[in-house]
């Protein structure tokens, strides 16, 4: 099954979330459990979450994914900061946990001029912290970084350095976001194969359990992280049709980021579903 879907808003529930992604012709969808630059979690609904996963049965959609807020940033300088990363950690796996088929994106944060050996343990250290709970997500994923200024994850070497450290390898994967990765200087477009072989040589594809697909501003190397649209980017359609036909990547679940409204999503959901190959 080809489980599409792109980020959509939480701001009328998860129920609304899910009827609209079956309208724009998707079977998952990802969302922030807060404002993506901070702020506090409204508390889930029962009533809406059986209604989400009632929709999600009965119209076969794939795992959603809930993705971490951009302010969470477990290797702050600042103590304060790595405090509100920790406790909003914790705070969202706990709701993803309560939803149906949920995986939980963070991105892993910023060494913010402390170097990305001191800020790698700090990202494990937070990941332990939130992840010693009894109800969790089924994966807690760390995203592949562009490298913009001081991020960490820029390489396949540091997600798998975070990862190693982390004591519930179970749950731990990776969502490997195309923009991300070409613009960290992976070639996905001329060297797919290559680059899944690197992949699985430092991390092992077993880890891998999502694909944010997007296209991309800027040329390869950049480290700049401009999304784009399908297709009006460096990366292309035809380099597009490629990963979602992919072998190692077709059965994984792909989540849109592009700069869209939904009239926008449903056309390029429809463009990418008449790209894959049966």
């Amino acid at each position: 099954m080809f489980v599409i879907g792109c980020h959509l808003s939480v701001s009328k529930g998860y129920l609304a979330m899910a009827k609209t992604a079956t309208a724009i012709g998707a079977n998952t969808f990802q969302f922030f459990p807060r404002n993506p630059r901070g702020g506090a979690s409204k508390p889930l609904d029962a009533e809406d979450v059986a209604g989400l996963s009632a929709w999600m049965e009965a119209h076969d959609f794939g795992p959603i994914l809930c993705h971490g807020a951009y302010t969470m940033n477990g290797a702050a300088a600042k103590a304060e900061t790595r405090d509100f990363a920790r406790r909003a950690l914790r705070e969202d796996l706990a709701k993803a946990a309560a939803l149906p088929h949920c995986l939980y994106n963070l991105h892993p944060g910023s060494h913010v001029r402390q170097g990305t050996e001191a800020a790698i343990p700090l990202i494990a250290d937070m990941l332990n912290e939130a992840m010693d709970q009894e109800s969790i997500p089924p994966f807690v994923l760390l995203e592949t970084m562009a490298g913009k200024g001081t991020e960490v994850g820029r390489t396949f070497e540091e997600l798998a350095a975070i990862s190693d450290r982390v004591e519930r390898k179970d749950r731990m994967g990776v969502c490997l976001d195309t923009c991300h990765v070409y613009d960290g200087g992976y070639d996905i477009v001329e060297h797919l194969s290559d680059v899944l072989d690197e992949f699985d040589r430092v991390l092992g594809l077993s880890r891998l359990h999502a694909v944010h697909l997007n296209d991309d501003k800027n040329p390869l190397g950049s480290h700049k992280d401009r999304h784009e649209k399908i297709g009006e980017g460096t990366i292309g359609t035809a380099a597009m049709a490629r990963i979602i036909n992919e072998p190692r990547l077709r059965d994984l679940p792909f989540y849109l980021e592009t700069p869209n409204e939904l009239p926008e999503y449903a056309a390029e959901i429809a463009l990418l579903k008449s790209l894959r190959e049966e």
